[in-house]
């Protein structure tokens, strides 16, 4: 980097002290850095610095994943005691407010983050049917295929469960859309490992299907994280 050169210095100075005494800056520069300061203020808010966000974010926004949901959060001191009878909805665990919330949340944080869905997929619970519509993707359709059977169905009927759900994790959305699928922990279990173990009520894992029968997990995210993605938007 070049620095000035002393003799020039001496010359401005020498100037400076011809021209008489130096006088203040005057009214207009000064209206001129406001007007600055205003045009710079005014670009930041129409084009606002978002935070980084992760990779895998981009890729969702395009589509070609499926989304499987746990079901929200739920009351511990209820049971499914009727669970040969799915209309007898009131002998079912139910959403807690805590988990309708969180739903709702989680569905406008995914709005916000233009993230497209194509259809959503549910248990026929309606723990998960609720989570699954106040996701607020539209309609909402209950499949056996992801409902949790338990020791009311035989192993055969939990195992083609399982297989199913694999399935539909595998199987490419529309182009442009994403699937979200509402299940349930030992379905997830089932059908993906015992890494699923610690699955988390509301938490999804989000799956990548490769186009020849199997489906690369690319995230799991909890129902909180939804939000502060969202929140880098600002």
């Amino acid at each position: 980097m070049k620095t000035a050169k002393p003799a020039s210095r001496a010359r401005a100075t020498s100037g400076r002290g011809m021209a008489g005494p130096r006088r203040p800056m005057g009214g207009g520069i000064m209206l001129g850095i406001r007007i600055a300061w205003l045009i710079l203020w005014v670009g930041l808010a129409a084009n606002p610095v978002t935070a980084a966000q992760p990779e895998w974010l981009e890729g969702v926004r395009q589509g070609g994943h499926v989304i499987v949901f746990r079901h929200g959060p739920t009351y511990a001191n209820q049971a499914d005691t009727d669970p040969l009878n799915m209309k007898n909805v009131a002998a079912q665990r139910q959403l807690t407010e805590e988990g309708r919330v969180q739903a709702t949340a989680v569905g406008a944080a995914m709005h916000r983050l233009g993230i497209p869905v194509s259809a959503v997929i549910t248990s026929t619970f309606q723990r998960a049917v609720d989570t699954g519509t106040l996701l607020g993707f539209g309609t909402v359709t209950a499949s056996v295929d992801v409902t949790e059977g338990g020791l009311v169905v035989s192993p055969d009927e939990n195992n083609r469960r399982a297989q199913a759900l694999r399935k539909l994790a595998a199987t490419p959305p529309p182009a442009g859309g994403n699937l979200v699928i509402v299940s349930h922990k030992p379905n997830l279990m089932d059908a993906f490992g015992k890494d699923w173990f610690d699955v988390r009520e509301g938490e999804a894992s989000v799956f990548k299907p490769d186009g020849a029968g199997g489906a690369k997990l690319i995230v799991r995210i909890g129902a909180g994280e939804w939000s502060k993605l969202a929140e880098t938007m600002r």
